[in-house]
């Protein structure tokens, strides 16, 4: 009577499994650029996600220049200078949730399951992600300075400052999304990353010299508004764009991403390397 050879299914132990995952720098950060990749082809098979980055600062920038620029300044021309920085660091900062919402939504639907199932590194899905929504950001600041341009607001300090000016908020923003996706990571649902994250913003960005001088407010105001980091990067940006000039306001500002960074950067990749 000949043998029956029985094939069982070859059950590869977890520390075998997690070798796949162990990969050296170089390649974790060529897995990390191709999620990235992937990330901007979303934006550009549905273009619907950039309405948050095209109409909001062409409507925030028209509405408040045309609400409060006589009242604060005299002319919209006058107070176009103070208020497109302002506009700009709202907008770009605001548009930092969309990554741990979209963080959140993609680990709900199962994706970064499949995620863990290639030998790719754990942190590239995540590092790919906030690498992909810095061309966000840069799309905000480019519509925002050019809806600015087309309402007669003119940068003294020329093009070049423009761009330095732009790219310290894209630094600072995707500095702000490490927050924004570690609150993907952990929370239960899409909406509550949502929820959360404009309860900070809003107090934060509206709370600030964004839109008024601050010796127009209560002077209870004034001590919280003078400590608020939103305010220091709007006073590195108008310094920029307007005097051609990079004071302590904007080494506070790259200070303070740097520190969001080194806190919330380990919290956020220990929370989703648990779940991955």
């Amino acid at each position: 009577m000949s043998a029956v050879t029985l094939n069982t299914p070859t059950i590869t132990p977890p520390s075998q499994r997690n070798l796949r995952n162990h990969v050296s720098i170089r390649q974790s950060f060529a897995n990390s650029f191709t999620m990235a990749y992937r990330g901007v082809l979303k934006i550009k098979r549905t273009p619907e996600q950039l309405f948050d980055v095209t109409l909001q600062p062409i409507i925030f920038t028209v509405m408040f220049a045309y609400l409060f620029g006589g009242a604060i300044s005299g002319s919209v021309e006058n107070y176009l200078p103070a208020l497109i920085p302002g506009i700009l660091v709202q907008t770009v900062i605001t548009t930092s949730v969309v990554t741990g919402v979209q963080l959140r939504e993609d680990m709900d639907k199962g994706v970064f399951d499949r995620f863990k199932s290639l030998p790719i590194a754990r942190i590239a899905p995540l590092a790919g992600a906030l690498l992909a929504d810095t061309i966000r950001y840069a799309i905000a600041t480019t519509i925002t300075f050019a809806v600015g341009f087309l309402m007669g607001y003119h940068p003294k300090a020329g093009f070049g400052f423009v761009v330095l000016a732009g790219m310290l908020v894209i630094v600072s923003s995707w500095a702000i999304s490490w927050i924004f996706a570690f609150f993907g990571v952990i929370a239960r649902t899409a909406s509550s990353v949502q929820g959360i994250s404009f309860l900070i913003l809003f107090p934060l960005t509206f709370l600030s010299n964004a839109y008024v001088p601050v010796d127009t407010l209560p002077g209870w105001l004034q001590t919280f508004v003078n400590i608020n980091p939103v305010s220091h990067l709007v006073t590195a940006v108008r310094d920029l764009a307007n005097n051609g000039t990079f004071g302590a306001e904007g080494w506070l500002a790259i200070l303070g991403a740097a520190v969001i960074v080194l806190v919330f950067a380990p919290l956020t990749v220990r929370a989703y390397m648990r779940k991955a």
